[in-house]
């Protein structure tokens, strides 16, 4: 059996996006309540009970977390054009060598606008 499991993260922003279309309303600064869920996948250890230790993840995303909390994301290194694509890219790319297993990264913008990246 294979199993996955997520663990949540929020964080507030504010940012800008340079390149969407003219007159479009990301261009202005804005900001939102971001929610990201990191979910690893793995078979299950018969002697423990479970297959991933999840304060591992939390480890991985502890020293992002407070680089974005109440940042300026266009002015993070890496996501100078912060889409919620872009930024799951960003995430898998900082915390792939960190959370082996790493299976999927979803990024909501609000609660009901959200990218995943999937391995």
């Amino acid at each position: 059996m294979r199993f996955r499991l997520t663990k949540d993260f929020t964080f507030e922003a504010a940012q800008t996006l340079p390149h969407a279309p003219e007159g479009h309303k990301c261009r202005q600064m804005h900001g939102h309540s971001f929610k990201v869920e990191v979910t690893v996948e793995g078979e299950r250890d018969p002697k423990t009970g479970w297959f991933y230790d999840h304060a591992d993840i939390s480890r991985a995303m502890r020293p992002l977390l407070e680089k974005l909390d109440h940042a300026y994301l266009n002015e993070i290194p890496g996501l100078e054009n912060p889409t919620i694509e872009n930024m799951c890219a960003w995430f898998w790319e900082k915390i792939s060598a960190q959370c082996p297993g790493l299976a999927e990264i979803v990024v909501h913008e609000t609660p009901t606008a959200r990218c995943s990246l999937r391995a």
